[in-house]
């Protein structure tokens, strides 16, 4: 500790409000190392208020729920070496460099590590969002790209990629999962045809078109569908599956961005629209009408990879490599719930 740094907190039961170890004496020290809890709480083994607050603090800095608990995703994180977390602050202060100039007026950034969109206006953070981002296997991309238009009430049409890897597994399993998930078959006609006239045991039905209809109730993109046009195929949209916003962990898509609150961050995007307003967008959603807006200024839209950086009030953030893109190896997979706004720097 004399050298900088921390010491290890040892493995062992979790440790909350009550608990009495040799552990809780490593975790206040651990914890005052890194300034999470004042050196007045003292190093005691008890796990007192003092504490429980300052793991909550600590939790909200790396993206996890703030429990107060130290369970084994917190354990993780407070045992990443002190040296790790410099080469982490080395690593992206570069890459905010990147994202240091004019990035227009109006812009969303998206922060893969963190899971989290934010709107920013006049070099203020408008809006914050969790989101869920690409699988590990499934990677939300790095890019530039503008917001064009918004698609109410949108089809789903199987992306290429997935028709392999999920849907045609699923129909071996399941002959009516399509049927069940209202995904209707199209030929290259424009025909529709039933699923059981296909050989799922060949690359058949690769061959076909897979559209699931509309309804946020089934439909995997929700209310809404936000073009960001780019050579990937991704783009951001509204979901069903509202409950991943509370998990911690919310790497879980194929690629695409799901926004939480979408419709306060569809308002955002169209309030340059002549007659876009939240009660004409509420209305849209409600009445189920297959309708697409034009913005009538295109948003910058940024899908970035930082994975530490300082807010405002100089609290420094980490979030997890999740794709090892820092070049520091395997590391603790963490959460990623983004309790504090990422600052990037303004010119």
């Amino acid at each position: 500790m004399t050298r900088g740094g921390w010491d290890v907190v040892p493995a062992g039961p979790e440790l909350r409000m009550g608990s009495k170890s040799r552990a809780v004496q490593a975790l206040r020290e651990r914890l005052i190392a890194s300034g999470d809890l004042d050196p007045v709480a003292g190093t005691g083994p008890v796990f007192d208020s003092f504490v429980e607050a300052a793991v909550k603090r600590f939790q909200a800095r790396h993206g996890l729920g703030q429990t107060g608990v130290v369970n084994e995703a917190t354990l993780s994180e407070l045992n990443v070496p002190a040296a790790a977390r410099l080469q982490q602050l080395e690593t992206n202060i570069v890459r905010l460099k990147a994202y240091s100039g004019d990035l227009g007026s109006r812009f969303v950034i998206t922060n893969i590590p963190a899971a989290s969109v934010e709107t920013v206006e006049n070099g203020a953070v408008y809006s914050h969002h969790a989101a869920g981002v690409g699988k590990i296997d499934r990677q939300s991309p790095i890019m530039q790209t503008k917001a064009t238009e918004i698609n109410f009430n949108p089809f789903w049409t199987v992306p290429p990629s997935l028709i392999k890897k999920d849907l045609i597994p699923k129909m071996k399993g399941d002959p009516n999962y399509l049927r069940d998930e209202k995904i209707r078959v199209f030929n290259k006609d424009g025909q529709e045809v039933s699923p059981s006239s296909i050989d799922w045991n060949t690359e058949e039905a690769t061959h076909y078109k897979y559209r699931q209809d509309t309804g946020a109730d089934l439909n995997s993109l929700g209310f809404v569908r936000i073009n960001i046009p780019n050579p990937y195929g991704v783009y951001m949209h509204d979901t069903p599956s509202k409950g991943i916003f509370g998990d911690d962990f919310r790497f879980v898509s194929s690629g695409c961005v799901r926004v939480q609150d979408v419709r306060d961050y569809v308002a955002w995007l169209l309030k340059d629209t002549p007659g876009w307003g939240r009660d004409q967008i509420d209305a849209v959603i409600r009445s189920g009408e297959r309708l697409d807006v034009k913005l009538a200024e295109p948003v910058n839209v940024y899908w970035i990879y930082v994975t530490a950086w300082a807010t405002p009030d100089g609290v420094v953030q980490f979030r997890p490599d999740i794709y090892q893109r820092d070049g520091a190896g395997p590391g603790p997979v963490a959460s990623a719930v983004p309790v504090q706004p990422l600052a990037l720097p303004q010119e």
